[in-house]
């Protein structure tokens, strides 16, 4: 091990916890902390610019502009490609009274979708917000049928004959499902309300999504709640619902078993191999150990005291993977240089620099930059995120260590490296790290990572 890199991983090892685990044995996840579902407790950027509503999909990437090829024929008479998603929004903005204007439903989707996936929240909420308000009267007439017909199972909309066909505006369909109501079909009218519904459930959950990513839990819990009333097995709803209940609700036992109760219903609603089904088995799990200890303080109290009774009866003895003792001389070279402007804006550069290396799969380079800035600032979160993602990234030996002091010390910086990677063009890099730190310290932010995740 050269000697900037003994430096840098003594630096950040020598903040770590002791461990009773055996040597070479990966950390352990803290576990037990969970982040608030707040953009003001997250670092900058943190949350994505919207996530779409479907596991797995992701916002279409925006359509050129500029002139075309030559020789491409013009597209609406205009010669030029499309308007970008940039330009729709500032045309958009410069529109008087456009919040104002009675829309249909379909147009007021399309423009909350169209702020959502752009990272304008509040705006996206008001659109989403109206599009609703011209489904209520098809949902009013579906919660009223489906009392009628207490338990009995609801009926698909082709074999109840609505007649429906695919781009139909909501307005025609909402005629259908009145005209059954008033004959008094109450199975007829619900099998078609439900089916009408369809497009504003997926409304509904955009919109609870919008909220959490503007920091309003209690909004988004409210959201998903009424996608749950239409539809109780809809599986982005119940997660996200369980998701929230159980970051924000972590003394509120009856909130918890809702939370636990959701989770378990998406197992049985997702695809089996799917990350979504994957996490809720995980997170199932996690809530029922934090309602068994009585609450989230309870069960935090209870780990700890576990831990401090592993490492009275741990023995001693150096790990098999520690870098190689770094001598007085050496250790005194670091604390005796001078911290002047120049050397700091000099860190501060190595940093930005490293994660561009990191964007760029260059993970040599990027771990030789740390090796110089975490000696003289172990407590820099960049620089541990950083540095540990390279080890990682290079499969080096003492990665695991690496990588559990920074997840345990500054989460935080880990996801907003993630965030980092992905502005700079690398979305594999950046999903890859918020898996593992999503896998690896299962309470934190769960909710904001499998957003991100779920672009």
């Amino acid at each position: 091990m050269n000697l900037p890199l003994a430096l840098a991983t003594f630096a950040l090892l020598s903040a770590e916890p002791p461990s009773s685990l055996p040597p070479g044995h990966p950390p352990v996840p803290p576990g037990t902390q969970v982040s608030p579902a707040t953009p003001s407790a997250a670092p900058a950027g943190a949350l994505p610019q919207g996530h779409p509503s479907v596991e797995g999909t992701a916002p279409s990437a925006a359509m050129p502009t500029g002139p075309l090829p030559s020789g491409h024929p013009p597209l609406s008479g205009t010669g030029k490609a499309p308007p970008s998603a940039e330009e729709l929004l500032k045309q958009l903005d410069s529109t008087e009274g456009l919040k104002d204007r009675e829309k249909t439903f379909e147009i007021a989707s399309s423009l909350g979708r169209l702020y959502y996936l752009n990272g304008r929240n509040a705006e996206a909420i008001t659109y989403l917000q109206q599009a609703e308000s011209r489904a209520k009267p098809v949902r009013d007439v579906f919660l009223a049928q489906r009392k009628k017909l207490g338990k009995a199972p609801l009926a698909t909309a082709e074999a109840a004959g609505c007649g429906f066909t695919a781009g139909q505006a909501l307005e025609s369909l909402s005629a259908v499902v009145q005209e059954r109501a008033k004959k008094g079909d109450a199975a007829g009218a619900a099998a078609c309300a439900r089916a009408a519904l369809e497009p504003s459930l997926d409304v509904g959950v955009m919109r609870a999504n919008a909220h959490f990513l503007a920091g309003d839990s209690a909004a988004a819990l409210v959201a998903y709640g009424a996608v749950l009333e239409v539809e109780p097995r809809h599986e982005e709803a119940l997660f996200g619902r369980s998701a929230l209940l159980f970051e924000t609700k972590g003394e509120d036992l009856a909130a918890l078993k809702q939370a636990k109760d959701g989770f378990e219903a998406v197992q049985a609603v997702a695809r089996p191999e799917s990350a979504r089904a994957t996490a809720a088995k995980r997170l199932a799990g996690l809530v029922d150990e934090t309602v068994k200890a009585g609450g989230r303080a309870k069960l935090l109290a209870s780990r700890a005291e576990d831990r401090r009774i592993r490492l009275s009866q741990a023995p001693t003895g150096p790990a098999q993977d520690a870098p190689r003792p770094l001598t007085q001389e050496m250790m005194d070279s670091v604390n005796n240089t001078e911290r002047t402007p120049e050397l700091e804006q000099g860190l501060a550069k190595l940093v930005d620099e490293g994660e561009e290396h990191l964007a760029k799969g260059r993970f040599k380079e990027a771990l030789a930059n740390y090796t110089r800035v975490v000696p003289f600032q172990p407590e820099n979160g960049r620089a541990k995120a950083g540095m540990a993602w390279a080890l990682v990234s290079l499969e080096r030996e003492m990665a695991p260590r690496v990588w559990g002091v920074a997840i345990q010390t500054a989460p935080a910086a880990v996801e907003a490296l993630g965030d980092t990677l992905k502005a700079k063009g690398d979305e594999k890099g950046a999903k890859a790290l918020w898996r593992k730190l999503a896998s690896d310290a299962p309470s934190f932010n769960t909710a904001g990572l499998q957003a991100k995740l779920s672009q």
